[in-house]
């Protein structure tokens, strides 16, 4: 009987490693779905203030001096936000 309850003693301490493991396993999951979203995020930014900066040259390039600061403006108030 004693080996038996020592037994189920030491299943018992081992489920709940078990347990510990899976709680931070988890953890460390959510942690990384957050930080892949807020890459995600940033990348969509930056590739927006790219297509921006682009169409800044191009207006430039092509003489549109106007929209070229209109657009600067718009990249000034998205980076405020």
């Amino acid at each position: 009987m004693e080996d038996i309850r020592k037994e189920q003693v030491s299943i018992k301490e081992a489920q709940s490693q078990v347990r510990e493991k899976l709680t931070a396993i988890q953890m460390e999951c959510e942690l990384l779905q957050e930080e892949t979203q807020l890459m995600i995020q940033r990348s969509a930014f930056t590739q927006l203030r790219l297509s921006l900066m682009f169409n800044i040259l191009k207006a430039r390039e092509e003489g549109h001096l106007s929209k070229a600061a209109q657009i600067t403006i718009e990249i000034i108030a998205r980076d405020n936000m």
